[in-house]
């Protein structure tokens, strides 16, 4: 089976036509996303790709981590994978893990909820932010005037 594959010339930004087996057209498309995904997390700090966007998950496991990075007060960029098929099975291959939400620091792979989740309780969390050079808000608190007064 062949399918005509369509895609823009980098160089010229004209689009060009060609057939081409099936399975050709999988891995090139795969490579494409794979390399699109590693951009991606190279480029920012931190990366989640999850169902919904932060404002509005779309799945409880997607809200836990928009909170838990919001208590943290960091910064990231989000990725709704129910927007792209592509997205949502690449980001899959790419980090060989089975589910979303896929939590990125610092370009590697750090898990999804659960793994977060854990991160969080038992400071590890604070710890990978602070690699990437991020300072958690939650030791903010611990160092706020109001904190010391209490102590």
């Amino acid at each position: 089976m062949e399918l005509r594959a369509i895609e823009m010339d980098r160089e010229t930004g004209d689009w060009k036509q060609e057939m081409m087996p099936f399975r050709s057209f999988i891995v090139r498309s795969f490579s494409t996303t794979s390399n699109k995904i590693a951009n991606l997390v190279k480029k920012n700090k931190v990366v989640v790709f999850m169902k919904g966007v932060p404002d509005s998950p779309k799945c409880g496991f997607s809200n836990a981590v928009v909170q838990i990075l919001r208590m943290h007060n960091v910064k990231y960029d989000a990725h709704n994978v129910l927007e792209d098929e592509q997205l949502r099975q690449g980001i899959k291959d790419f980090s060989n893990w089975p589910t979303i939400p896929q939590v990125f620091i610092n370009g590697e792979f750090v898990g999804g909820c659960d793994i977060l989740l854990e991160m969080h309780r038992n400071g590890e969390l604070i710890a990978e932010l602070k690699k990437a050079g991020i300072t958690s808000a939650l030791l903010e608190e611990d160092d706020s005037p109001e904190k010391k007064t209490k102590d």
